[in-house]
């Protein structure tokens, strides 16, 4: 009887125990839970008027899902610390904890945490947006995505190439779709016997007929060379950038075909061999 006394009291002291925390801390737990939804509302609909902001700022559309989540995310982590420390919860030591943790996981992950410090540097200052046509870190492509630690290309044989932002932002970029319009150079070789005032001429001729061809700056045509066995004449034009290639190899096609049908010869390396036949 004893034994089951004692049971009938510990069972009792223990329940009034949970009901003693369950008075304690439910008003608590239903503060904590009004608090984050409440929360979560406010930071949904400032995070929607932060996209419409950078959609105003003409931000380029593939980072406006970054800079948004990254808001979203550190509201979040700040709206959860507050609520444990309105509730009553110390934060003190678990603050303490998490910037241990921090710095722990820095320690490990430094390339991984310059990559995301270089993307938010390529973010603000912009040296290149996506659809731009980049040469960096030995590698060049079109720029397809600016993830959070990469920035991924596409060069011509349509390979995907990805360079962690850290190089990107530290290294030397040369950004070819940075100005509207590009100069570009052709060298065409002639042969000394030709008529050098005609071939300039049709090459003239040639730069004001096509259209994509830009006439200011105007086409600039001059010898740039008398080299050994050609004299080689410099066209220098200026075009949109999405004419460029198309320029830079029709117009090797079409000064070949011109010049042929003009008896215009483009020199080539010849050799004279001379046999000398010895008496048997």
């Amino acid at each position: 009887m004893e034994n089951a006394t004692e049971y009938v009291d510990k069972a009792g002291t223990y329940f009034e125990n949970l009901i003693d925390l369950l008075v304690n801390w439910a008003p608590k737990a239903v503060l904590a839970i009004g608090l984050l939804v409440v929360g979560i509302i406010i930071i949904n609909r400032l995070v929607r008027i932060f996209r419409r902001l950078l959609k105003k700022r003409e931000i380029d559309s593939t980072l406006i899902p970054f800079l948004t989540g990254l808001v979203n995310i550190t509201l979040k982590a700040v709206l959860i610390i507050s609520v444990i420390d309105i509730v009553g919860i110390k934060t003190t030591s678990f603050v303490a904890v998490l910037g241990a943790a921090g710095l722990a996981v820095g320690l490990a992950l430094q390339g991984s945490l310059g990559n995301f410090a270089g993307g938010v540097l390529i973010i603000i200052f912009k040296p290149y947006k996506v659809g731009d046509y980049i040469e960096t870190q030995g590698q060049a492509g079109t720029v397809e995505s600016i993830q959070i630690f990469n920035t991924v290309l596409t060069n011509f044989e349509s390979v995907r190439i990805i360079i962690p932002n850290g190089a990107m932002s530290s290294g030397n970029i040369t950004n070819y779709s940075a100005r509207k319009n590009r100069r570009l150079d052709l060298v065409f070789g002639i042969s000394y016997g030709d008529d050098l005032e005609n071939a300039k001429n049709i090459l003239k001729e040639m730069a004001a007929s096509d259209e994509r061809i830009l006439k200011d700056p105007e086409p600039f045509i001059a010898v740039q060379e008398l080299a050994e066995s050609s004299v080689n004449l410099l066209v220098r034009i200026w075009c949109k950038n999405e004419d460029y290639w198309n320029i830079n190899f029709d117009w090797k096609t079409n000064v070949k075909l011109r010049f042929d049908k003009e008896g215009i010869t483009f020199p080539f390396p010849q050799r004279e061999v001379t046999t000398y036949v010895g008496q048997s």
